[in-house]
C-alpha cells in the first residue's frame, strides 16, 4: 500500500493556488459561469464535450461563442464533440442528421465561423466515444462531466446533477489546450462539422484507427512544478483503451492508497472488475467506503411505467440489479457501517455525478463513469488534486454535503426492488437478456 501512496506523491504535477480553485454547486450556476467566461474571453475558448445539443441551451451557448467571435475575430475558438453523437438524433427519436445541422446553420449566417470538430474515437459509436471533458477559456479550466443541453444546464424546469469545478491556472490551461489542438484537432481523422462538406465515417476508416492509436500514446505535456505548503498539486490525466491506460491505473492506485475513507460517486452502478476488487480490499483493511449512486428513476434512460416502454429503458433496472447484488454480498459491511450506500433522487431530475475522494487528501474530478465502457472503450480524462495541507477540505466538504442533500441511506439490500416487482415489459426484457447471456456483453458496453 505504501508503494501506491509513494507513486501518487511522485506523479508529475502543477502547483495550484487553492484560492483559485472554486466548486460550483448547481447546474444553473455552472451555466451562468460558462456564459460569463465566454463573454469575458480575451485569447482562447476551447470547449470539449460529448455533445452540444440543438436545443435552447445549446443554441444559447453557440450564440455566445459566435457573438464573441464577431466581436473579436482574433479570438481562438474551437468546439470538440463526438463525431458520431453529433450526426444522429436522440436515442429513440426519428432519423435525423443530428446537431451538425445547427452547426452548419450558424456558420452560414455569420462572417466569422466557429469550428465544431467531430472527434471519431472509434468507427462506431457503440465501441467508443469522446468522453474527454474540460473547457479552457483563457487561463481558466472549467471542468464538469456535463454536456451542453437544456437538462445539463438546467435551462428550464429540470436538471441533470453533475460536479462543476473552476481552476484558474495558466500552466494547466496551456497543457489541456495543447492536447486538444495537437492530439485531436490537428489529426487527419478530425473534421469540422460546421462546414457544408464532410467525409463519411467509412471514408476516414483508416484515419480513425490511426487517431485511436495516437491517442493511446498521448499524454498531457507540462513542466512539473512542486507545490509548496500554501498550494495544492493538480495533475491532468488522460486514458483510452485497456492497455497502458494511465487514468485506469491512477484510479486503481488511488483506491489502493486509502487508509481511512473513500467517497465515490457514479451514475451507472457497474464497476470494472479492478475497481470492485480495490473496494473489496479497502473494506477488508477497515477503510470506510461511501458510495453515492442515482436511484433508477434518476437515471437519464429511465422511462416511467405510464409511458411506452423502449428497450433502452431497461438500463436503469440493470444497474439496480448490479447494485442489489453488490449490497447483498456486502450486507455485513453495511450493517457494521463500514460501507455506506446512498441513492440520489430529487423530483424528476437526474443524476450524472462521478468522482473519488480519498482520505480528504486526494480528489479526482472526472467525467469517467467508473464502468467497463469508460475502462476500455471511451476517451476519458481527469484532474487529480493532491491537498497535503488541507487547503480544500472546507470546499470539498461543502460539495459532498450538497451531493448528499437529496439522498436516501440503504440500510439493507432488501430496500432495493427485486426483478419480480419491476414492470412486466422490464421483467420480460431482463429475462430474455439473462437467458441468452447477453448481460455479460452488455456490462462491457454500458
Amino acid at each position: 500500500m505504501m508503494a501506491f501512496r509513494n507513486s501518487f506523491e511522485q506523479l508529475p504535477s502543477i502547483a495550484q493556488d487553492p484560492s483559485k480553485l472554486d466548486v460550483l454547486l448547481s447546474a444553473s450556476d455552472y451555466r451562468e459561469h460558462i456564459i460569463q467566461a465566454i463573454r469575458e474571453a480575451k485569447s482562447r475558448i476551447y470547449l470539449v464535450a460529448l455533445y452540444l445539443e440543438d436545443d435552447d441551451a445549446g443554441r444559447q451557448i453557440l450564440s455566445e461563442l459566435y457573438q464573441a467571435k464577431q466581436n473579436n475575430p482574433a479570438l481562438d475558438i474551437a468546439v470538440c464533440v463526438d463525431w458520431h453523437r453529433a450526426q444522429r438524433g436522440l436515442i429513440g427519436a426519428k432519423q435525423s442528421d443530428g446537431n451538425a445541422v445547427m452547426y452548419r446553420e450558424f456558420r452560414e449566417k455569420h462572417q466569422y465561423g466557429v469550428p465544431v470538430y467531430g472527434i471519431p474515437v472509434r468507427g462506431r459509436e457503440v465501441f467508443g466515444v469522446l468522453h474527454l471533458k474540460g473547457f479552457i477559456i483563457d487561463d481558466t479550466v472549467i471542468y464538469s462531466g456535463a454536456s451542453l443541453n437544456n437538462i445539463y444546464l438546467n435551462y428550464k424546469d429540470r436538471y441533470r446533477f453533475d460536479r462543476y469545478h473552476v481552476l484558474e491556472n495558466a500552466k494547466l490551461a496551456d497543457s489541456m489546450a495543447n492536447f486538444v489542438a495537437t492530439e485531436m484537432i490537428a489529426n487527419p481523422a478530425v473534421n469540422d462539422l460546421s462546414q457544408p462538406q464532410k467525409p463519411t465515417t467509412k471514408e476516414i476508416k483508416a484515419e480513425i484507427r490511426q487517431l485511436r492509436g495516437s491517442l493511446s500514446q498521448a499524454r498531457y505535456e507540462f513542466d512539473a512544478e512542486p507545490a509548496n505548503e500554501n498550494q495544492v498539486s493538480v495533475t491532468p490525466i488522460v486514458g483510452i483503451g485497456k492497455r497502458r491506460n494511465k487514468l485506469n491505473q491512477s484510479i486503481n492506485q488511488l483506491l489502493a492508497s486509502a487508509k481511512d475513507e473513500i467517497f465515490i460517486c457514479t451514475p451507472y452502478f457497474n464497476f470494472p472488475k479492478s475497481v470492485a476488487k480495490e473496494i473489496k480490499r479497502a473494506l477488508k483493511r477497515g477503510v470506510k467506503v461511501r458510495i453515492v449512486v442515482g436511484d433508477k428513476t434518476a437515471n437519464d434512460f429511465y422511462i416511467s411505467p405510464e409511458e411506452d416502454f423502449k428497450t433502452i429503458g431497461g438500463l436503469p433496472y440493470l444497474y439496480e440489479m448490479n447494485l442489489r447484488r453488490f449490497a447483498k454480498a456486502n450486507e455485513a459491511h453495511i450493517a457494521s457501517r463500514n460501507l455506506c450506500i446512498r441513492l440520489w433522487k430529487h423530483d424528476a431530475n437526474s443524476f450524472h455525478l462521478k468522482g473519488i475522494w480519498v482520505d480528504k487528501r486526494y480528489m479526482l474530478i472526472t467525467g469517467n463513469n467508473l464502468n467497463p465502457r469508460a475502462w476500455s472503450l471511451d476517451l476519458e480524462n481527469a484532474i487529480l488534486i493532491q491537498d497535503h495541507y488541507s487547503h480544500l477540505v472546507e470546499k470539498f466538504d461543502a460539495e459532498i454535503e450538497n451531493i448528499l442533500e437529496h439522498t436516501q441511506l440503504i440500510c439493507t439490500y432488501k430496500q432495493l426492488e427485486k426483478v419480480e416487482n419491476y414492470p412486466l415489459p422490464v421483467q420480460k426484457l431482463l429475462k430474455k437478456i439473462t437467458r441468452v447471456r447477453a448481460d455479460r456483453v452488455l456490462k462491457q458496453l454500458l
